[in-house]
């Protein structure tokens, strides 16, 4: 099975993780541009429980730009989607999506380094939430 994300399981509660996740990808230059709280979103249109969820719409002015040169249509899969999923009441789970993954759907060799980059910040990120106390 092919993997498309980018992934850290943290021993921290959800609210502490998503706080701890819009640090993070702040001091690798991410802001955040979208929010998408799924469990209030998916009670009020289907009346369903979800564990606490969010994806948040992440975004590094610099290389969106860079992308947006090379190619208009890399609009379509930004921001950069970050979700932190409660896994239970001590334990979340954060995903990004992989920038490898969007180049299999817009393959053009000059994203390449602006895909690298991102690929490189958002490691860095999730590394940092592993490391902290």
């Amino acid at each position: 099975m092919a993997t498309f994300t980018l992934s850290a399981t943290l021993p921290r509660s959800y609210d502490d993780a998503v706080e701890a996740v819009r640090a993070a990808l702040g001091d690798q230059g991410f802001g955040i541009l979208t929010e998408i709280d799924l469990k209030a979103t998916l009670k009020t249109k289907l009346d369903v429980d979800v564990a606490p969820q969010v994806i948040l719409g992440a975004c590094r002015p610099a290389l969106a730009y860079e992308a947006l040169n090379v190619d208009p249509s890399i609009a379509a899969v930004l921001p950069c989607n970050v979700v932190v999923r409660a896994l239970d009441d001590a334990t979340t789970l954060v995903e990004a999506f992989d920038p490898d993954a969007m180049m299999g759907l817009a393959d053009n060799d000059a994203l390449h380094a602006v895909a690298a980059d991102a690929k490189e910040r958002l490691t860095a990120a999730l590394a940092a939430l592993t490391q902290e106390k």
